[in-house]
């Protein structure tokens, strides 16, 4: 099933809890951007896209309020925290970002705080429905005359994705991103995480997440994600950069171009 609003008639209440899609409303204050970024190494992109053509085009998804939307391009195109939109036309001839979440709330801020709105799109977006992705997706590439990203970033969003569509969501998640990213740089929330998520949820006397108690899929989830991406999804891994001060791992994955091609031909048919 598509993945459901953030409901109005919820709780209010700003507890972790009542987030149960991941849309924290001051996650970055708990999980620093700087602690991720710092974890890459500077020139990646050019090591990565020695002879592409520029721009470079990136998905984020499940963004958030984009405070590590933001710090991600500033070190990806090594810009300094100072500098704000005087450099943004000259930083979006080497990168733009479309970046996404299905709160709208936080997307509004996103828009509003965003340091180079020419060159990073917010978009409120369910990622989960087909319907809803495939026109803003294609309107987005089409700008730019592409079919695909280069580069697609899913920071903590694997378990959100994996607890509310289950085994069978997080499959066709994966495969979603990896037929769609040339590079996927992957950050999965480890099995702890889950188990923590339900805990909050049944403090607040909600009910647990549906698929929670069935996973086939469980145990080392950076194991079990790898296993998928290189598996089912034809794509590679690069680099582990290694993890952060909260055990999260920092994967980077490389498609080897046959998603491309058979998404490149379904779109041709279309």
């Amino acid at each position: 099933g598509k993945m459901a609003a953030p409901m109005s008639g919820g709780p209010p209440a700003l507890e972790p809890g009542a987030a149960p899609y991941g849309n924290f409303p001051n996650y970055s204050r708990f999980h620093p951007p700087e602690v991720r970024v710092s974890l890459l190494p500077g020139g990646l992109l050019q090591s990565l896209f020695p002879a592409a053509a520029r721009p470079l085009l990136g998905l984020d998804v499940g963004c958030n309020s984009g405070e590590l939307s933001v710090a991600l391009y500033r070190h990806l195109l090594g810009l300094q925290e100072s500098k704000g939109c005087l450099d943004q036309p000259a930083a979006g001839k080497d990168l733009n970002l479309l970046c996404c979440d299905i709160d709208p709330v936080l997307i509004e801020r996103a828009q509003q705080c965003s340091p180079f709105p020419a060159s990073i799109s917010f978009a409120n977006l369910d990622i989960m429905d087909s319907s809803a992705r495939e026109p803003i997706l294609r309107s987005y590439l089409g700008r730019f005359g592409r079919s695909t990203f280069d580069i697609g970033f899913c920071m903590s969003v694997t378990m959100w994705i994996h607890l509310n569509h289950g085994d069978s969501g997080l499959m066709e998640f994966l495969s979603f991103l990896s037929s769609l990213c040339k590079y996927l740089l992957i950050e999965p929330q480890p099995w702890k995480c889950y188990r923590a998520a339900a805990r909050r949820l049944r403090k607040l006397g909600r009910n647990d997440f549906d698929h929670f108690r069935s996973f086939a899929i469980n145990g080392d989830m950076v194991e079990r994600i790898t296993q998928i991406l290189m598996k089912d999804c034809a794509m590679e891994l690069v680099c582990c950069f290694g993890s952060t001060s909260w055990d999260r791992s920092l994967l980077l994955f490389k498609s080897n171009g046959s998603n491309h091609e058979c998404r490149e031909s379904s779109e041709q048919e279309q």
